[in-house]
């Protein structure tokens, strides 16, 4: 089955960067940063509502921010495919991490809506809240209300002021305490499809525009926090010393370690040293410890030896130890079904692609507990991402869109 309805790329391409203007840097350089339920973010939510109601979609937001936009198929009572994304950013992040998955769901559906084309299902383009965890440490929090694995422990969670998530989302005008009223049920649901950027070098490597997603890595993220004694930086010998800062450089290489023995991915991506003085032995390090692995089992087992390497750090050198887990999300595995549709997808446009694993954690993670899943992604430019420099060509956005499209007809008739 070949869909003719061709997405305006025009249309997409703008919207793109007029996203991208929001929480902007003043030059270049500096980025995006758009931190869930932030300024920023609110102001970035309230384009997509806009852009929805523009295309057409009825446009509902649930008690923790998902904004929904849905266009109605035929049978009222058949379940929803659902697509879309995230638009919060990291710190100083690019145009293209989750945006195009929101924004090319948006313009495929738009697209459909405007060629007459008839579904049986009714599609929702979804715009998840927090999908990255840069400000309160976690993510997914959108996707995992959805799927009924919110908790209350997770909205005491506190920002660096001090704000916890129930805070935040009172701020931004959302009753976070009816946040079981986001979930949705698996017969409500017949598929979830998701269009993001690789954030890698593969299909670049393939020159390929696109590729599909057959599993995706599982991400654990771990708090340390390493207390020794701050002493004169000066006066105090060598073997005296209770240096946290130098028992955290000892676990940032087992880190490298263990997860090159396991072939997963470890990374410590946020440090903080205290008191922080330059003529001053460090007395407290605080830092993060990002686990991945497509298989669970492997990865329990890299968890398992990082937290022996912290104890026994910690032991040698005299330094108090604590392990705190913000987050575990199981790998998961794309559904075979969708995976054949993509494929057959491709073929029908002619587009090459190819099948490759997913080392970032996405929505789709946590959609796989109520629905089947299946990804697109599109080629990064260098594999650049998390960084003012991410870029995606027009007209591999184009082509990830139009797979999208045809995919999400096929799911949806």
């Amino acid at each position: 089955m070949i869909i003719t309805t061709q997405i305006n790329q025009q249309r997409l391409w703008r919207t793109i960067h007029e996203l991208g203007k929001i929480g902007a840097g003043s030059n270049d350089a500096e980025g995006v940063t758009r931190l869930a339920l932030s300024l920023e973010d609110l102001e970035a939510r309230q384009y997509i509502i806009e852009l929805m109601e523009e295309s057409g979609l009825d446009v509902r937001v649930d008690v923790v921010g998902n904004i929904i936009g849905k266009l109605e198929g035929k049978d009222k009572f058949a379940p929803v495919v659902m697509t879309g994304s995230h638009v919060d950013t990291v710190y100083q992040g690019g145009l293209f991490d989750g945006a195009l998955g929101v924004l090319g769901a948006i313009e495929a559906v738009r697209s459909i809506k405007e060629s007459g084309i008839e579904l049986s299902h009714s599609i929702e383009v979804v715009s998840f809240t927090d999908e990255e965890g840069t400000r309160f440490g976690t993510g997914y929090i959108g996707s995992k209300a959805m799927t009924g694995y919110l908790d209350q422990a997770t909205l005491q969670l506190k920002d660096a002021n001090g704000i916890t998530y129930q805070e935040a989302f009172k701020q931004a005008g959302f009753d976070s305490k009816q946040y079981k009223q986001a979930i949705r049920k698996p017969e409500e649901l017949k598929a979830y499809l998701e269009m993001h950027i690789e954030q890698g070098k593969v299909l670049e490597e393939h020159e390929l525009a696109v590729g599909v997603v057959t599993n995706i890595q599982g991400p654990v993220w771990l708090e340390v926090t390493l207390n020794g004694y701050p002493d004169h930086a000066g006066a105090t010998p060598m073997n005296m010393r209770k240096d946290a800062s130098l028992a955290m450089a000892e676990v940032m290489l087992e880190v490298e370690r263990i997860s090159t023995t396991y072939q997963g991915v470890g990374t410590v991506g946020k440090i903080h040293v205290e008191p922080g003085g330059v003529n001053v032995i460090p007395g407290r390090a605080v830092f993060s410890i990002d686990l991945r692995h497509g298989d669970k089992e492997l990865r329990t087992k890299m968890m398992e030896e990082v937290t022996t390497a912290v104890k026994k750090i910690g032991e040698q050198r005299e330094i108090g130890a604590e392990i705190d887990m913000k987050k575990a999300v199981d790998p998961a595995i794309c559904s075979e079904s969708i995976v054949h549709i993509l494929e057959e997808s491709c073929d029908e446009l002619d587009i090459p692609t190819m099948k490759l694993p997913c080392g970032a954690g996405h929505d789709s993670l946590m959609m796989t507990k109520v629905t089947e899943m299946g990804m697109i992604f599109v080629r990064s430019k260098d594999g650049i991402s998390h960084n003012p420099k991410e870029w995606t060509d027009q007209e591999d956005c184009v082509i990830g869109t139009q797979v999208l499209l045809q995919a999400l007809v096929k799911l949806a008739k």
